[in-house]
């Protein structure tokens, strides 16, 4: 009875399974870097994004007022005053406290502690502290390590200073048009170009047709970093050299194969009989081509649209190799985010933002063309 048409299958739930452990696992580190990217840099490093909502328990070290401010009474040396307001920071609510960076959680506020010979100092939970000495104290004041509940905080500081640098070469501001400069460009091009190949391919009976099937197929193999180097000096001996032009032309030729493979696979399986009825009523090939092949074949066009805005958008050795960005004029985002990587080290909160900033259009584009993704790479692939 399984294989009776209309039954379910018996693995319909490993299947489901499967597709939900797909889906978190691609929804789970992107949600993570968006509460990255609002989150400042001591949170990150104090907790996960998971607990971005939630108190975290942060280590800070501060100090007692200077030693100018000591007072003697009953025949010791005394300090008062507030660790936070030393600091000049807002306060926060101590769990626990020490004098030593190797046991920070020595004592809980209200315990008494002794830093030195004859000294001995008091921390309550607001930040006030007492600190006596039996000898008038010298040098900066007491160092205090606190431990206290951090509130959950956001900001949009980080946006800010991605997307506003005042830097022009540090700006991802100025990387985002550059890339959609690159981008937009080089997915139209070959979607241009490609359409008329597929229908050529499809529909048009001409000697070497199935030689040329064949050549497209087997280029979706040939790994593209095999092209760079003769490429690129093809591009210098005929003058159009490292730019926007030489880009888009690399990504045109790197794309052009999947895209006439595709689209030719989508026309083949459009209805013979619109085809020729069309050609009775004296149709020439190319008014076939945009009255009728065009209109019908756009899930194919998304679909490979989608492909290639996504494979430019997120590419670096192309934009390296056929980009000239000492000045940082064309820099695009992925080259950017490397930068910001190699200049800025442990600011995870700036590297988060500016890396969903880099994935921000691709997944408004996903999503508002991806029902057209599943009509335009399954067709054909069934009669």
């Amino acid at each position: 009875m399984d294989n009776i048409a209309g039954t379910k299958s018996s693995l319909t739930w490993a299947v489901h399974i499967s597709v939900a452990l797909l889906v978190l696992l691609w929804v789970f580190p992107t949600v993570g870097l968006l509460v990255s990217s609002f989150r400042t840099a001591d949170q990150i490093s104090s907790s996960g994004w998971w607990k971005s909502m939630f108190p975290a328990e942060q280590t800070l070290q501060l100090r007692t007022a200077g030693t100018d401010e000591a007072v003697q009474a009953d025949g010791v040396w005394v300090i008062e005053g507030n660790l936070y307001d030393v600091e000049g920071i807002d306060p926060l609510p101590i769990s626990t406290w020490g004098v030593s960076s190797r046991d920070v959680a020595a004592f809980v506020p209200g315990d008494e502690a002794a830093p030195g010979d004859g000294e001995t100092m008091v921390v309550q939970e607001n930040g006030d502290y007492v600190y006596t000495s039996a000898e008038e104290p010298s040098g900066r004041g007491q160092r205090v390590f606190v431990t206290a509940s951090v509130p959950p905080e956001f900001t949009l500081d980080n946006y800010e200073q991605v997307l506003f640098s005042g830097n022009t070469t540090d700006s991802m501001a100025k990387a985002f048009f550059n890339t959609l400069t690159v981008t937009i460009p080089a997915t139209i091009i070959p979607i241009l170009v490609a359409a008329f190949a597929a229908y050529a391919l499809a529909w048009m009976d001409f000697p070497g047709r199935a030689l040329l099937i064949a050549a497209i197929v087997a280029l979706l193999v040939v790994p593209l970093q095999l092209a760079l180097i003769p490429l690129l000096k093809l591009h210098t001996d005929i003058g159009i050299g490292k730019g926007y032009v030489g880009v888009w032309l690399a990504h045109t030729g790197f794309g052009m194969p999947l895209a006439i493979y595709l689209l030719r696979n989508y026309m083949v399986g459009l209805p013979r009989d619109i085809i020729e009825n069309a050609k009775v009523d004296g149709a020439t090939d190319f008014q076939i081509f945009t009255k009728i092949i065009l209109p019908l074949s756009f899930p194919a066009l998304a679909s490979f649209a989608i492909f290639q805005f996504l494979w430019t958008w997120n590419d670096l050795l192309v934009a390296i190799v056929f980009l000239i960005d000492a000045t940082g004029d064309t820099t695009v985002m992925t080259r950017q985010i490397v930068e910001l990587l190699g200049t800025r080290g442990g600011n995870w909160e700036i590297l988060a933002t500016a890396a969903f900033v880099s994935i921000a259009v691709p997944l408004v584009v996903f999503f508002a063309m991806q029902r057209y993704l599943v009509r335009g790479l399954l067709a054909g692939s069934v009669k």
